[in-house]
């Protein structure tokens, strides 16, 4: 019915939907009520603590419609937008821009943006007798515009730069189109501004969702392939930030507010350093430690451009006035990464889709649980863990960090509270190694419970695995080790989950495995796989008989009770997943570890990169020519000896056509002799002598004569007889 239809909503145009700004933007705007933020925070406070019920919006209320252009013309259109646009010229995109009531231009991003961006508002200056109510167009700036400003107050240097001192902004060397661009649009808003308003929104580098220019540190660190993250020079750098959304709401308020000032700096409250943002990101994502290293090193990086560098060692000390005093916010980070930065991670992750995948493999010794969990591993970039890896390796880094030398323990970036820290963690880390081998000598070698569940836990609570995730060999074998391994701490406040309905154990989702998979095979059908095996693969290992008899017993014993390390997983509701390894029979597990893949699904970290990608085609560009190489001669090979075989065949050919011809011609010559000596006796003499009288009387008819004289005178034919 059309009294329930919502009425049209107000058009926003904003560029390049498909980019980090321009898809954040625009989809915070899609969900925002015209003239929302007029009303006051504390109301809107009142209104969200009286209901958790998400209230849908009155029909009555107008909504931003956003459009807008793409980056790329293959790009996806974004839901949120209600129309997007592929302009081949400027008319058409002038026309779309001339349907909108307000222009959002964002120029942080892609610098060719300026051109078009000051272009689209001189041309609809041009058309502003046409408008028949107010349009607005806000310029998204960057505060690089004031890279080499001068602190207001000479005589206190920490003294922040406000909104009202943008006139004296000075801009980077290297952004100097940005504030041509940000005067321009300025000064076209001063001639009608009831029909055409302009604003400049000079925003702080943006982070949250996938980052924009911190994604370079958050990679790194969550790839957790370096031990330190890099800061570039001393790191003492004030760096203006703002998250993304708070940004958006920023635009918000620009249009629902229309401020008299059309100069606004977007920035949160924090001003943190390059080092300690890089620090709090290390410590969040990755492995917890910096390293300053020089500027000039930073040119060497190809994943970071010279745009992003600049902005990287940009010192500023801003504070948006205008923003906290006039506009109603309601803030997502407010003081700034730092602060905000477990919600920050989480955004990170969930955006770009990088979660960690947990599997553990169970199942009989001799099953393949090793095999199978390294060939996940390498298929889904992911942290292998095995009882006797994890010790010897946990044991290394403790005595690693004993062997330090308390002089030495301070490193780039930490202060005195980190040395402190770090001189307990030695302490710590003593006490921790004389425990673990002064257990494994009591128990001949194996390390109890006790400590094998903290090095496993301190394993799995790593940041590698809590970013990519891990593949558990075989460990916890019993209920007990998987409650001690997957419990909740009590300090831990944060991970801490209530109990749901039923009798379902606390446990510590961090860490807990998503997918369960148990090998099973039948004691027969395992005995006869280690008997097969080489020697030199059983030497050393226990798979000796009398071992491997031992722990399939032992296992046997550990699955048949009634509470088991599956029943602990069924409990939680993570239902173990049955494999019956015998039914492929294959001794290394080739079939099996397609299934399992099929059954976990798509990786979710990060794709190749660009290394890696050059290395693959590299890789495949050489084995594409070996292979055209190698068809190539085995094609030359088949043709050469094709025509050896030809030419033997036809010289075969000729010697028995010559043994034919020669065989024929004895044959023949054979043949004739016998004729020619019965011609000679018995015919040839008469011949003679009838050709010599028939030259003689000179017949009329001489072949008659010469057949009668034959006749008569044959020597075969008795006439006496006749």
């Amino acid at each position: 019915m059309a009294a329930t239809e919502a009425p049209p909503g107000r058009r926003v145009f904003l560029n390049h939907l498909d980019s980090y700004c321009g898809r954040s933007i625009g989809q915070y705007l899609s969900s925002c009520v015209v003239g929302a933020t007029l009303g006051s925070p504390e109301e809107e406070e009142e209104d969200e603590n009286d209901s958790d019920v998400e209230v849908p919006t009155p029909s009555n209320e107008e909504i931003y419609e956003i459009v807008g252009t793409l980056s790329k013309p293959g790009s996806t259109n974004p839901r949120f937008a209600k129309e997007t646009y592929v302009v081949s010229s400027r008319e058409a995109l002038l026309s779309h821009l001339l349907e909108c009531e307000i222009v959002v231009y964002n120029i942080t991003e892609d610098v060719h943006q300026i051109e078009e961006a000051t272009w689209a508002a001189s041309a609809l200056h041009k058309k502003i007798e046409t408008f028949a109510k107010q349009k607005l167009f806000i310029l998204v700036s960057t505060i690089m515009t004031w890279g080499n400003t001068k602190p207001p107050d000479p005589e206190n240097p920490e003294t922040p730069l406000s909104d009202e001192d943008f006139r004296k902004r000075k801009s980077h060397p290297s952004f100097m189109d940005y504030i041509n661009a940000e005067k321009h649009i300025v000064k076209l808003g001063k001639t009608n501004k009831e029909k055409f308003s302009t604003y400049v929104v000079a925003s702080g580098h943006q982070y949250g969702a996938e980052e924009g220019l911190f994604h370079y540190f958050f990679k790194m660190c969550w790839l957790g392939e370096t031990p330190a993250i890099p800061v570039f020079g001393d790191g003492n750098n004030i760096i203006p930030t703002i998250h993304i959304c708070d940004l958006a709401a920023v635009l918000q308020n620009v249009a629902d507010h229309r401020p008299e000032l059309q100069y606004i700096l977007a920035v949160d409250k924090s001003m943190h350093t390059l080092e300690e943002l890089v620090k709090c990101i290390s410590k969040n994502v990755g492995p917890g430690k910096i390293e300053k290293v020089p500027k000039e090193n930073a040119f060497l990086s190809k994943e970071l451009t010279q745009m992003q560098l600049d902005m990287l060692f940009v010192n500023l000390r801003m504070e948006p006035t205008y923003v906290k005093e006039n506009f109603n916010i309601m803030w997502v980070a407010e003081a700034g990464l730092v602060e905000n930065i477990a919600q920050v991670v989480m955004e990170y992750k969930q955006t770009r889709g990088l979660l960690p995948l947990k599997v553990y493999i169970h199942g009989p010794p001799g099953s393949g649980k090793s095999t199978i969990a390294e060939e996940l591993c390498k298929h889904y970039k992911l942290h292998y863990i095995s009882i006797n890896e994890v010790i010897s390796e946990k044991i290394a880094d403790l005595e690693k960090i004993v062997a330090k030398e308390p002089d030495n323990v301070r490193a780039d970036g930490e202060g005195e509270d980190d040395v402190e820290e770090e001189g307990e963690n030695i302490e710590e880390a003593k006490e921790l190694l004389d425990g673990i081998k002064e257990n494994m000598e009591q128990n001949k070698g194996r390390l109890g419970d006790e400590y094998l569940i903290k090095v496993m836990t301190d394993k799995l609570m790593s940041m590698p695995c809590r970013n990519q995730g891990y593949v558990l060999d075989g460990f916890p074998e019993t209920y007990a080790q998987a409650m001690e391994l997957f419990k909740v701490e009590d300090d831990d406040e944060e991970e801490e989950e209530e109990e749901t309905k039923g009798k379902m154990p606390k446990f510590n989702k961090i860490i807990i495995p998503e997918f369960i998979f148990s090998l099973t095979a039948s004691d027969e059908f395992l005995i006869n796989r280690i008997m097969n095996l080489p020697e030199s693969v059983v030497a050393g290992t226990r798979y000796t008989e009398d071992q491997f008899l031992q722990s399939l017993k032992l296992f046997r014993k550990l699955n048949t009770d009634d509470t088991t390390v599956l029943n602990y997983f069924d409990e939680l509701e993570i239902h173990p997943q049955f494999i019956d390894v015998a039914v492929y029979e294959d001794s290394e597990n080739r079939l099996t570890v397609p299934k399992i893949i099929q059954k976990i699904g798509e990786p979710r970290n990060y794709g190749l990169t660009d290394e890696e990608k050059e290395v693959l085609e590299r890789q495949a560009a050489e084995e594409r020519l070996v292979k055209e190489a190698q068809e190539k001669a085995e094609q030359e090979r088949k043709e050469a000896e094709e025509r050896a075989e030809r030419m033997a065949r036809w010289e075969e050919w000729n010697k028995q056509l010559e043994e034919v011809k020669r065989q024929e011609q004895e044959l023949v010559e054979a043949q004739s002799i016998p004729l020619r000596n019965y011609l000679m006796k018995n015919v040839m003499p008469t011949l003679m002598q009838g050709i010599n009288e028939c030259c003689r009387i000179r017949p009329d008819d001489p072949v008659n004569f010469l057949a009668e004289y034959l006749f008569k005178n044959s020597p075969d034919i008795d006439w006496n007889k006749r």
